[in-house]
Order: C-alpha cells, then sequence, then structure tokens
C-alpha cells in the first residue's frame, strides 16, 4: 500500500474517515436485525444524499 506523502494529507484522510465509518459502524450486537437493517439503510441514504448535494455543487454530475 502507498504511504502518504506528508502528516498534513494522512490527517486530511483519516479525519474524512473517522466520520464515514461512524456513518456505517452500527454496533450489529446491540440491537435486533430489523432495526440494524432500518439503521443500515438511513446511513446509506444520507450517504447517497451527501455525495449528490456535493456533486451537484462541484458540477461533477
Amino acid at each position: 500500500m502507498r504511504r502518504f506523502k506528508s502528516p498534513s494529507l494522512t490527517q486530511r484522510f483519516l479525519a474524512v474517515h473517522g466520520v464515514v465509518l461512524n456513518q456505517f459502524r452500527l454496533g450489529r450486537h446491540c440491537i435486533r436485525a430489523m432495526r440494524y437493517r432500518t439503521f443500515r439503510d438511513d446511513a446509506f441514504e444520507a450517504w447517497r444524499r451527501a455525495v449528490c448535494d456535493y456533486a451537484l455543487r462541484k458540477n461533477i454530475l
């Protein structure tokens, strides 16, 4: 795996990665399957909205 070229790039990546990871890591062992699926679907919908909003603002789509 390639390494980051600078500590600031590493920090920027890890900051974003932490937010995304927290969005999807739901603690499956603590909740029932149906509730987990609902939470997971909500998380993916929030992710889709965030990505689409960003893409529209940057004129990517």
